[in-house]
């Protein structure tokens, strides 16, 4: 059987256009923000003297960056992509320009430092910036390895992260293919307003999934075909092909269950973490499926997909070190037999780094359950005693917010 993992195209930057975005800054608060050194003044975002890194809260992999920004004589600031949170931004992540090029003081910068560069990786073209103190528009668009930069309606930078990571392999930032926005500040009073992001799905050929037999069950624009419990609303919401789960739900039963039971088949859809979780440690387990004794500190990240209506029997999607594709139901049940606490348990770590979209197949046939995760076969035809012979389907999570993508099913 052709597996869709396989089926993947790339997605034009420019589909970036037609999706609906959403809002980073009010013009009233910094609630999607962490960080100090930057005021709310008349609705527009403004660096102080002490501004440094502001931070947002959530990270983000594909996506369309819009915002305006205000230079004063002398101006510099930069945008933060793909960083993880910690370290100089330009480094650990990548840092995008914004500066008033006409300033005698940048007269002598090398190429990649000017307005629009990538920082110290990839040279703008000249950029075609408003006078000081006008407002300008800007587009930064990341779509896997693809880096887009527009400023005015103007391309100005277009870089392959994987061709600069040949190029600079010791830059940690162009290895990155997610991570969260910063505003880089460096003391100077630049603004900014109408900040605004449009999340793309990781690509997928459907036209290849259909011919190989799979049907969507997310359709991208609704929860047609899912049951959404009381208390539920607002909190599982399609966004431009994404089912993003934001891990506030208010209802007793937080899971998202399909409405349909499926007995045996193979499911393939794309996940990944939205935001960071909090430091905790957690069990080392072996491949025997027993735990070591020891532990390690890990983001604690944890959702999964129940099978046949069950929650024991739950492909885990989680950060814990074992990885992803782990049965925990069934390892943890002391009455299973040693052979089937192993089978359970993954023969590899095979998860991408926190907020990089994941690719996972799951197929249950009879009692026999085995998980492919990002091209890796981590779970081979594990038993399931006295798993039920039908049933729903729930996207299930322990209030983490969480994105699912390109969803479809093959009955067998």
């Amino acid at each position: 059987m052709k597996s869709i993992a396989t089926l993947a195209c790339a997605l034009p930057l420019a589909a970036s256009a037609e999706l609906r975005s959403l809002s980073l800054f009010d013009g009233e608060d910094l609630a999607a923000w962490i960080g100090d050194g930057y005021v709310v003044e008349d609705g527009t975002l403004v660096c102080t003297p002490e501004g440094r890194n502001l931070v947002t809260r959530s990270i983000f992999a594909n996506y369309a960056f819009d915002f305006e920004f205000k230079l004063p004589p002398g101006g510099n600031n930069g945008i933060g992509i793909l960083y993880p949170g910690e370290g100089d931004a330009a480094y650990t992540g990548i840092e995008v320009q914004i500066l008033d090029n006409g300033a005698e003081q940048y007269a002598d910068l090398l190429p990649a430092q000017y307005h629009g560069s990538l920082y110290k990786l990839a040279a703008a073209k000249e950029a075609p910036l408003k006078p000081t103190g006008e407002w300008n528009q800007e587009r930064i668009v990341v779509n896997g390895s693809q880096v887009q930069v527009t400023l005015n309606g103007e391309l100005i930078n277009q870089a392959d992260l994987d061709e600069l990571n040949r190029r600079f392999p010791d830059h940690a930032g162009a290895r990155h293919r997610a991570g969260h926005l910063a505003l880089c500040g460096h003391g100077d009073p630049v603004a900014f307003r109408n900040l605004r992001i449009a999340e793309m799905p990781p690509a997928a050929n459907d036209a290849g999934a259909a011919a190989a037999g799979f049907v969507r069950i997310f359709d991208g624009e609704s929860l047609d075909g899912w049951r959404a419990a009381p208390g539920d609303e607002g909190h599982w919401v399609p966004l431009n092909g994404i089912l993003k789960y934001d891990g506030r739900s208010e209802s007793k039963d937080k899971d998202l269950w399909s409405e349909k039971e499926y007995g045996d088949f193979t499911l393939a859809f794309d996940w990944r973490w939205s935001a960071p979780g909090p430091v905790m440690k957690r069990p080392v387990i072996g491949v025997d499926g027993r735990e070591t004794g020891k532990q390690v500190e890990v983001q604690e990240l944890d959702s999964g997909i129940y099978l046949r209506g069950s929650s024991k029997s739950q492909v885990n999607l989680w950060n814990w070190p074992c990885g992803s594709g782990e049965v925990y139901g069934y390892r943890t049940d002391p009455d299973q037999p040693a052979e089937v606490v192993a089978g359970v348990t993954p023969r590899a770590k095979a998860d991408k780094p926190v907020g990089e979209w994941n690719r996972m197949l799951i197929t249950m046939k009879g009692d026999r359950l085995s998980v492919s995760l990002n091209g890796l076969e981590v779970i081979r035809e594990a038993t399931l005693p006295g798993v039920a012979r039908k049933g729903r389907i729930a996207l299930q999570h322990h209030g983490t917010p969480i994105d699912f993508a390109n969803l479809w099913i093959k009955e067998l």
